[in-house]
Order: C-alpha cells, then sequence, then structure tokens
C-alpha cells in the first residue's frame, strides 16, 4: 500500500498543464497571414493606385478561429488512474492440486478448499496506473488503435488464513523443501490477510466513439488484449500473535498475464474491466483474475 500511495502522489504531483502559444507569420506580395494559438488572421492587401501606394479603403482583415480543430491524427494522455475491484474465478479441482496445497493431516481438520480462498470482495482493490495512453485515428476520429504502458496493482484480500511460504520447513511436522507451497494457521485470526500481485502492463484496444473525441458528450467502447509481465508478490499478514508480518517472494505465480480488457466511455465517465482465461498460479490452483472499476481519464 506504500507503494500505492507514493505513486499515486508522484501521479498528482505531474499533473499534466500544457499552454502553448504558436505564433507564426507568413508575408507574400498578396497577404500576410498572422496564426496565434488557434486563432487565424488574414490581411489581405489592397489595390495599388497610380503612385504605386497601397489603398488603405480595400484592405480587409479575415479572421478564422480554428479553436477545437485537431488535425493530428495521434492524440496522448499521461497519468491516468484506475480505481475498482479485484477478484477471480475459482476453477481449482482441489482433489489434485499436487503439492503446491499442504494439508493439515489432524483427524477432524478439513482440507483445504475452494471456500479458504474466498475474498472479501469489497477489500479486494484494484488500482491501475497508466504512464500515458495514446489513441491513433484510423476512420476520422470515429475509429482508432488505442494503447499505453503502465503498472497494474492487485491486493487479494483473504478471509481464511491462508499463508504462502517461498521454500522452508513444511508445517505439521513436514520435511525441508525448496519449492513454495500453500498451507493454512487454523489457530491464528488474521485482521489482514492479502495476497499482492503487481504487473508491468501494455494495453491494446480498437476504439469506436459516436461522436469526435473531442466531443465529451458522446459514447465510446474499447476492447482489446494486455500483456503484463508479473514484477511483484507479496503475502502481507497481519495479527495479534505476530504483528505485521510482510512476505516478499516467489510463489509459483505465472510470470506473464495475458488479459481480455475492455472500456465504456459515457460522457465524461470511464468504466473498465478486464478477466484473463488463464491461471494465475503456474501449477496447483486454476485461478483466473478479473478486475472492473472507473477510469480517471479525458480520452
Amino acid at each position: 500500500m506504500k507503494k500505492i500511495t507514493l505513486l499515486i502522489a508522484i501521479l498528482f504531483y505531474c499533473v499534466y498543464a500544457i499552454a502553448q502559444v504558436d505564433s507564426t507569420i507568413v508575408s507574400s506580395k498578396k497577404s500576410d497571414t498572422i496564426r496565434i494559438g488557434n486563432i487565424l488572421i488574414i490581411k489581405k492587401g489592397g489595390k495599388k493606385n497610380k503612385d504605386n501606394a497601397s489603398d488603405s479603403t480595400d484592405n480587409q482583415m479575415v479572421t478564422v478561429n480554428n479553436q477545437g480543430k485537431n488535425n493530428s491524427r495521434i492524440t496522448t494522455n499521461w497519468w491516468i488512474v484506475d480505481l475498482g475491484f479485484a477478484n477471480y474465478s475459482d476453477q481449482t479441482d482441489y482433489t489434485n492440486t499436487g503439492s503446491y496445497l499442504v494439508n493439515n493431516p489432524a483427524t477432524g481438520v478439513p482440507a483445504i478448499s475452494s471456500s479458504d480462498f474466498k475474498l472479501k470482495a469489497g477489500k479486494s482493490v484494484n488500482v491501475n496506473i497508466w504512464f500515458f495512453m495514446q489513441k491513433i485515428n484510423l476512420i476520422k476520429q470515429n475509429v482508432s488503435i488505442k494503447y499505453g504502458l503502465g503498472l497494474e496493482l492487485n491486493n487479494y484480500r483473504y478471509k481464511s488464513g491462508i499463508t504462502y511460504k517461498e521454500s522452508g520447513m513444511l508445517p505439521y511436522g513436514g520435511p525441508q523443501t525448496n519449492m513454495p507451497f500453500v498451507f493454512r494457521q487454523d489457530s491464528i485470526a488474521f485482521s489482514k490477510n492479502k495476497l499482492a500481485a503487481d504487473y508491468l502492463t501494455i494495453p491494446i484496444m480498437l476504439n469506436f466513439a459516436s461522436t469526435p473525441s473531442d466531443n465529451k458528450k458522446g459514447i465510446t467502447l474499447s476492447a482489446g488484449v494486455s500483456a503484463g509481465y508479473l514484477y511483484s508478490q507479496r503475502n502481507k499478514q497481519k495479527s495479534d500473535a505476530f504483528g505485521e508480518q510482510k512476505n516478499k517472494g516467489e510463489y509459483d505465480l505465472e510470470k506473464f498475464k495475458i488479459s481480455y480488457i475492455a472500456e465504456l466511455g459515457l460522457g465524461p465517465i470511464r468504466l473498465y474491466g478486464s478477466y484473463s482465461t488463464k491461471s494465475m498460479y503456474e501449477r496447483g490452483l486454476d485461478i483466473r483474475p478479473y478486475t472492473f472499476g472507473f477510469r480517471i481519464s479525458n480520452l
């Protein structure tokens, strides 16, 4: 969470504001042109009299305001924030998880099941911070390609005492292992127990707009895929017995994540969602993550 707070602070510190005034003066025999920002002023010369002097009565001043008109095919938006929820679809066969899940052999203690991986939905959050997103118009401003680069931060808050270990002595008197494993601590009451999975992600979408992109009253729809690389994974727990513990390691989560993504824009409001068709784990568990929420963007 400290990392998320720092990144959001940097985001608001780097709020994008650019004011540009471009003045260009072009002279010719017949007219003078002055551009100030989006305003184009054209001064047409008058007719010459017999003394080769300009007749001021024929001088004309034409002003053209091009405000709002953008001839560039590429539009860029910096520092976009997504605020939403993280969850997953659990399709694991818990009768065949191999050595990844370690069960308590004591009599009467149930084996680890899907109920142990249920989340506190309201506290399982997704925060995405996009360094930039760009849009390239293909057909006027109604059809375009949209892509970007950013950080995808997911926090899964568990209801149970599921615990991740990178390696070490197996619980319940088991031997030493160099493989990651998961077990349940039944005797500990955790006030916080979460798995954090952070990715460096590149999204690419095909964007459709009902009106030109500079009209904020239209409807936009984007759909595509994203590719993410897992750069951080950690299990953070808090309890009266052990205090606050933050275990950062390798828990056999897949390094790469491919997701279907979509965005719906209703005027200034942006909604986003993603769904991965593959498990976020390399072995043992078949858990497929998805996210949804609000996007703070004007692109």
